[in-house]
């Protein structure tokens, strides 16, 4: 099924690399709800898809528990690029059409510190454990995925109480590269394409033994006003074209 529906939106979209030939279609405005740690990539490939489409995307970001509210509250969205945590819930899971929510980018959890800072040693279990009680300051998003699988590591490491008393609790992953750079913060520990930006130096992914993925997931909801267009764009998320964009971000496919 799931791929007669590529097959098809591949077909719609022009092999989604084509101009889109706007005179002969009526022009659909995609609404899309995704996770905040997945917007470097999702706002380039959106720009790709109205260009080749004619088609406007509007896409709302929040953290995992925000796309589950606004998911099962039966708010009005066409298509979901979320944390496969969110598709965990029941009430959110019944928004999206039956069938696979294929797997749209994945990537690791790393550290990064203020560019031009020396970089701690991460190298072990152990040393990582150090350098994090030994950081007066750490920035992240508790209550986001990123957050869940960090709160799983630090449990393991026997730190929680003490991660708990030095994280600097932000919002949104755009604030993590202000915190560290502003000095609130002497370490960020999140989504390692989210510590990609000039005012950090990434110091690396964490020790293999620990490593944990987050994984996006797409779903096109069940009510979607402009069911074709939300499948041809889910389509496109999984092109070469988009692949493209999703590795040059710091992310890798599927």
């Amino acid at each position: 099924m799931e791929q007669s529906i590529l097959t098809a939106a591949a077909s719609t979209l022009g092999l989604a690399f084509a101009p889109w030939p706007v005179a002969s279609v009526r022009a659909a405005e995609l609404q899309i709800i995704a996770g905040g740690g997945i917007a470097g990539p999702l706002n380039e490939i959106a720009a790709q898809y109205e260009r080749a489409s004619g088609h406007k995307t509007v896409i709302r970001y929040g953290t995992a528990p925000d796309l589950i509210k606004l998911a099962s509250s039966g708010a009005a969205f066409d298509l979901a690029v979320v944390p496969e945590e969110v598709w965990k819930d029941a009430a959110a899971r019944a928004r999206v059409a039956p069938g696979s929510t294929p797997r749209i980018a994945r990537v690791g959890i790393g550290v990064a510190v203020r560019a031009g800072a020396p970089k701690p040693d991460i190298c072990t279990v152990e040393a990582l454990r150090q350098t994090l009680l030994n950081a007066r300051s750490i920035a992240s998003i508790p209550a986001s995925a990123t957050g869940t699988l960090l709160a799983g590591i630090y449990e393991r490491l026997g730190i929680t109480d003490e991660m708990r008393a030095r994280t600097k609790v932000l919002a949104t992953p755009a604030r993590i590269a202000e915190a560290v750079d502003s000095g609130d913060a002497q370490l960020a520990v999140f989504i390692l394409n989210v510590l990609i930006d000039p005012r950090l130096d990434v110091v690396g992914p964490l020790p293999a033994e620990l490593q944990r993925e987050l994984v996006y997931a797409a779903g096109v909801a069940t009510n979607s006003k402009q069911p074709e267009a939300a499948n041809a764009f889910l389509s496109y998320l999984m092109s070469p074209a988009a692949i493209a964009v999703i590795e040059a971000k710091g992310m890798s496919p599927g």
